[in-house]
């Protein structure tokens, strides 16, 4: 599927290949090889890459004009694979055939790479010649989704079901006529939830008004949660007989149990005194999340927000809660109000606290812990340095209780996987130079001393170039941003700028001061910070919007950690249980302490800037004609949370 993924560029997303059998035009004979039945197995299971491969193998023992037929074949695989790079460069070597029936490959490959490139216009006006020919029914479905794939990229999502819908209607079996509807599936899941919504105010029919609904609804929900599951019941109960129900069985069901969520929740935090910017950080994400939930649950929810330090403790905040009847409480956010909370014992009402326990203190039962933890990140770099093929590292750890905290993370979770720290080395953070250390680390000091004693025996001139240890594959640093520039910049001045860095977000700083000299240096990040997924892109910028003071890279996780928190509550308030949930902190899963444990995207930084690898007018927050009420600030500043927002003070 062809959209737009960010400002910057059209990319390809969500490529869903026809599960169409003999999608392959069948060679000079008319039969088709056991090579080439087995590539088109391997399309229809959805194994791209391994269909293209095996494509471009028999292309490779062919001539002529069937070997230009099956490499046209693999770059179509390598396209819905969403390897664009591989499919230019394949196409590249086949010139324009001459057999018409290679010829409508070689141009639907062309329409496909136009919208790659982010050019639906030159793609739609060769899609239209290529539409008016006498096409073979498998070649036709490619080419009219394209078409689709095409409005859908022009943000006219009316227009692009429209041509699916048609699709649908010229075919006759059941395994053609899903696999189009997963299409134009996949089309809705990445267009804008804004334009879908408002687009099925005037759609022509209950078919393409649902299919909007359906989209807008998932997109805004990312699929999960009370807010997708109850939606998508009443959605299914709006429109029983709609062919999107025949999408939605292939999804996970919806489970009854999750529509169980607590009427009334409550919101322990610092809204006054000099921990009231966190609060309110942590404030605008739940409830941000909150409004777009809740307008699709059954019956309404409250949500009231306790000011702990007008309360004069976390603990009394939480007992006040519970007296007024909140049946989930979220919060408290610092370390020792949670331990305040947790030392009460029993529990009456579920907790999900906004940071970890000290660690003597075990959980009671009813409370669950969740925190921006730094040793998630370290556990990120390692799986990441794993992933690349590194094997043996170093490290440069600050002496302190958080470098020594991050250090056993990365060192626990790079060992299970079967890598090895070779060795590590601390360093003083309000040092700016650190070169015995680097030193130290890389074996330098060592091969220093052997051109000494060398120097020695034979006397006189020597050439010396200092080599640094050649068993180590990377360099793992916790480090702030300051500091890490001086750490990166100085591994290079010492022979070991060649070395991949690994680090944690605290390497990211908007502090004014160019990143350039941090290029090449990984970290893991929210992806509300560094890659948001499609339900959340415009979340970001809307923030920015209208809390310009919150923009700090604490603050800006801080409304990514209120977001789910919303989240985290409705879902264990279903007995605990979480399942595997992507959310604007990373994916998130509990363990069995209790504890959500988080798995971080990963970004570098490229031109100062980074990058992840392989996210006008009215806030879409809030919806003026759809916002819920029954939101309650109990005490603390009382400020609205949105330009529009009707808490009650």
């Amino acid at each position: 599927m062809y959209v737009k993924r960010t400002q910057s560029g059209w990319l390809l997303l969500a490529a869903l290949a026809l599960l169409i059998q003999g999608c392959a035009t069948t060679g000079p004979s008319g039969g088709m090889s056991q090579g080439e039945r087995r590539a088109v197995e391997l399309a229809v299971e959805g194994r791209h890459d391994e269909a293209a491969g095996q494509y471009i193998g028999l292309a490779s023992s062919a001539a002529g004009p069937e070997r230009d037929r099956l490499t046209l074949l693999a770059v179509e695989q390598w396209l819905d694979a969403g390897d664009g790079r591989r499919a230019r460069s394949a196409m590249a070597d086949v010139a324009p055939p001459t057999d018409p029936a290679i010829r409508a490959i070689w141009d639907s490959n062309r329409a496909a790479l136009l919208l790659w490139e982010g050019r639906p216009d030159a793609a739609l006006d060769l899609l239209r010649r290529l539409a008016a020919q006498p096409l073979p029914t498998d070649r036709r479905i490619r080419v009219e989704s394209l078409r689709g794939d095409a409005w859908f990229q022009k943000s006219d999502p009316v227009r692009a079901v429209n041509l699916y819908l048609q699709l649908e209607q010229s075919l006759d079996d059941e395994p053609r006529i899903l696999a189009v509807r997963q299409r134009l599936w996949a089309g809705l899941l990445v267009s804008n939830p804004q334009i879908m919504r408002a687009s099925s105010q005037f759609a022509s029919s209950d078919i393409i008004r649902g299919w909007l609904t359906l989209g807008s609804l998932a997109v805004t929900t990312g699929q999960q949660g009370i807010g997708w599951n109850s939606g998508l019941a009443s959605w299914q109960g709006e429109y029983p007989a709609h062919p999107g129900q025949s999408v939605i069985e292939t999804l996970e069901g919806v489970d009854p149990g999750l529509f169980e969520y607590p009427r009334q929740v409550a919101l322990l935090l610092p809204l006054s005194g000099e921990r009231a910017t966190l609060g309110d950080a942590i404030q605008n994400g739940f409830m941000a999340s909150y409004y777009r939930t809740s307008t699709a649950l059954p019956e309404a929810q409250q949500i009231r927000v306790y000011d702990i330090v007008s309360a004069g403790s976390a603990g009394a905040a939480y007992e006040r809660a519970v007296n007024d009847g909140a049946e989930f409480v979220v919060g408290p956010l610092l370390r020792g109000s949670v331990a305040g909370v947790a030392s009460r014992g029993v529990l009456p009402v579920p907790v999900l606290t906004l940071n970890n326990l000290p660690d003597n203190l075990s959980a009671p039962v009813g409370l669950y812990q969740f925190a921006l933890s730094p040793e998630d990140e370290a556990a990120a770099a390692a799986q990441r340095a794993i992933l690349d093929g590194k094997m043996r590292g170093v490290a440069l750890i600050p002496n302190s209780d958080w470098g020594r905290r991050l250090l056993a993370a990365f060192v626990d979770e790079y060992e299970v996987l079967g890598g090895t720290l070779l060795e590590h080395r601390y360093y003083t953070p309000t040092d700016q130079d650190f070169a015995f250390e680097i030193q130290n680390l890389m074996g330098l000091a060592l091969s220093q001393q052997r051109f000494e004693r060398l120097r020695a025996n034979i006397g006189g001139t020597i050439q010396f170039d200092p080599r640094r240890r050649g068993d180590a594959e990377f360099v793992f640093i916790a480090a702030d941003a300051r500091v890490g520039r001086l750490l990166k910049s100085q591994l290079k001045f010492h022979y070991s700028g060649d070395l991949p860095v690994y680090a944690t977000s605290r390497i990211y700083a908007r502090d004014g001061r160019s990143n350039s000299d941090l290029n090449g240096v990984g970290f893991a990040d929210t992806p509300w910070t560094i890659d948001p997924q499609a339900s959340l892109a415009d979340l970001p910028a809307t923030f920015s919007e209208y809390w310009p003071d919150q923009q700090s890279l604490l603050l800006s996780r801080l409304h990514a950690m209120g977001y789910d928190a919303y989240l985290l509550a409705n879902a264990l308030y279903n007995g605990g249980s979480l399942p595997a949930t992507q959310g604007s902190t990373g994916l998130l899963y509990i363990d069995e302490t209790g504890k959500i444990r988080r798995q971080l995207p990963w970004a570098e930084f490229e031109n100062g800037t980074p990058r992840a690898k392989p996210a006008d007018g009215e806030s879409p927050i809030l919806d003026p004609e759809t916002e819920p009420s029954g939101i309650e600030v109990i005490s603390g500043n009382g400020r609205p949370v949105g330009p529009t927002s009707t808490v009650r003070r």
